[in-house]
C-alpha cells in the first residue's frame, strides 16, 4: 500500500481514515476538498483539478482522499489499493452534521483555507442519496478493477476499525 485512495460518501470517514494512515504508513495525505476549494467556496476549474491530480498521482507514495467523480479515474488508475468508505447514510448524515456543528464558522483541518463550515441543504441531500446516485456506478467500477488492484469496502465503523488496526 503505497499509492492509496479513499472514497465513499461525505460523513464516510474518508479524512479521518486518511490522516490516521497517512500517520501509521509515513505517507503524504492529500485531501481534495483542500486543493479544490478556494476561500468563499470558490470552485476550482476541472482542468486545473486534472493537472493537480495527475502532479500527485505521479508521486513514488501517497494517500488521496475525496470523490470528485469527473476526474476519479485519475486516482483510481494510478492507485495500488483503493479503499470504499461503503458507510450505512444515516450514520454519514450524523457525522456531517456533527462536523458542521464542531466547526462551524471556522475552516476544517482538511478543508481549503477560507471555507468555514455551514449548513448546506444540498450536500446533506447528496449525502442521503449517495447509496442510489453514486454506490452502484462505484460499486461496477471497483469490481472491475479488483482484478489488478487491491480494492476494500468497508461497510460500518467497526470494520474501518479493525481494518486500522490490521495495517502495518
Amino acid at each position: 500500500m503505497k499509492k492509496i485512495v479513499l472514497i465513499g460518501s461525505g460523513g464516510s470517514g474518508k479524512s479521518t481514515l486518511a490522516r490516521q494512515l497517512g500517520e501509521k504508513l509515513k505517507i503524504n495525505v492529500y485531501h481534495l476538498d483542500a486543493l479544490f476549494w478556494k476561500p468563499n467556496w470558490v470552485g476550482v476549474p476541472k482542468d486545473e483539478q486534472r493537472k493537480v491530480q495527475n502532479d500527485l498521482v505521479n508521486k513514488e507514495e501517497w494517500i488521496i482522499d475525496g470523490n470528485y467523480g469527473g476526474t476519479i479515474h485519475i486516482r483510481l488508475n494510478a492507485a495500488d489499493t483503493i479503499i470504499f468508505l461503503d458507510i450505512n447514510r444515516t450514520i454519514c448524515v450524523y457525522r456531517a452534521f456533527k462536523r458542521m456543528v464542531q466547526y462551524r464558522n471556522k475552516t476544517r483541518p482538511d478543508m481549503g483555507e477560507g471555507c468555514e463550515e455551514r449548513f448546506d441543504l444540498d450536500f446533506f441531500k447528496w449525502i442521503w442519496n449517495y447509496p442510489k446516485t453514486k454506490r452502484p456506478e462505484i460499486l461496477k467500477r471497483l469490481h472491475q478493477l479488483s482484478k489488478e488492484k487491491q480494492v476494500i469496502i468497508l461497510k460500518s465503523p467497526k470494520e474501518v476499525r479493525q481494518f486500522f488496526e490490521k495495517v502495518q
